[in-house]
């Protein structure tokens, strides 16, 4: 027994020398590098999931209010006897609420809002969002379903990263930098090397019509009427809804509220590719390529996802579409009545 316990107090009394400590700190540090990737895709794909599954409960509450009026959610004001700017009866995003389960919410607003069959009065006694924002707990509500997890930007906002699609709807900006505008009139670009080789004919700057007729996609902040009839094309064949990211389109992050027709929630065309970059440029127009300001190139489906963006069709599906889709079929997805079906990638 006395060896025993002189053998521990050797052992007990000899520490590690600096190059053993050196080695050990090495290795950890070593470990740390293989595994932090390895969690970092871990919690991306966590959050992926979780925004795919975001705009599926959004589909299917589109679903819902088109059984409910026959009709999807319309993009913003549906009053076309008015041409006040300021007339906000609200996104498609606040006609949603009671399903998404936000009855309480919804139930905030201080008078009718204006349904599928629009209103007979004509004045802005119906400017509900307007006066809902003297309600300071609607005005600063931000249900966690409009944000993707993988956007950080400003989360305390009540911004929106869920977008309702244009389609190939034109966007001319105020830069004079509209690079992507030939591809919503591929008859006067010289993209049409077919006859009907796209399908579809120039639109209506911005989705700024109140007529279905004038609109390719599924959306519109006007409030034009349409129905899954109206998806000649197939609902399975369209984009429905789509990611975007507010820190790179104007309308999302400076009108700086989901609730307004006018925030950006049904200001998306597919002219302008997955995923391409625009920012707040250090002044006005500069650069014009990547201003967010610059319509043409920021209005677009954009995610902080590798390689593309989530997206939900017509059927209410969700799919992960690669940034790298050839244009023409992204169009044709994005055009709900252009007579050439296409599937999704």
């Amino acid at each position: 027994m006395p060896s025993l316990l002189r053998g521990w107090r050797r052992w007990m009394g000899k520490g590690f020398t600096l190059i053993e400590l050196l080695v050990v700190i090495a290795i950890i540090a070593i470990l740390i590098g293989l595994l932090l990737p390895a969690v970092q895709k871990v919690r991306e794909a966590a959050a992926r999931m979780k925004c795919q599954n975001n705009l599926k409960q959004l589909g299917l509450a589109c679903h819902g209010y088109h059984d409910t009026y026959s009709v999807f959610p319309r993009g913003g004001k549906s009053d076309p006897n008015q041409s006040d700017w300021g007339d906000d009866r609200g996104s498609w995003l606040v006609f949603s609420l009671p399903f998404m389960e936000q009855d309480n919410l919804f139930k905030m607003l201080p008078g009718p809002i204006d349904g599928p069959a629009g209103n007979t009065a004509g004045n802005n006694s119906y400017n509900v969002i307007n006066k809902a924002r003297a309600n300071a707990a609607f005005l600063n509500a931000h249900p966690s379903y409009l944000r993707c997890p993988s956007d950080g930007y400003n989360v305390d906002q009540n911004l929106a990263n869920y977008v309702g699609s244009l389609g190939p709807q034109c966007a001319t900006g105020p830069c004079g930098y509209d690079i992507h505008q030939k591809f919503c009139q591929p008859e006067l670009s010289g993209l049409e090397t077919n006859p009907k080789s796209w399908g579809y004919t120039q639109s209506p700057d911005h989705g700024n019509d109140w007529n279905a007729s004038g609109i390719r996609g599924m959306f519109n902040r006007l409030g034009a009427k349409i129905n899954m009839a109206s998806a000649s094309d197939g609902l399975s064949n369209t984009l429905l809804l789509g990611e975007s990211l507010p820190e790179e389109h104007d309308h999302l992050v400076s009108n700086a509220n989901w609730q307004s027709f006018n925030g950006g929630s049904a200001h998306v065309s597919t002219i302008v590719p997955i995923n391409y970059r625009s920012n707040d440029g250090a002044n006005w127009c500069s650069p014009a390529q990547s201003y967010r300001g610059n319509w043409n190139v920021s209005w677009g489906f954009k995610s902080k996802h590798s390689g593309g963006a989530n997206f939900c069709l017509g059927d209410g599906s969700v799919r992960f579409i690669s940034q790298s889709i050839d244009h023409r079929t992204y169009q044709l997805l994005g055009c709900r009545n252009d007579g050439i079906a296409v599937s999704p990638p």
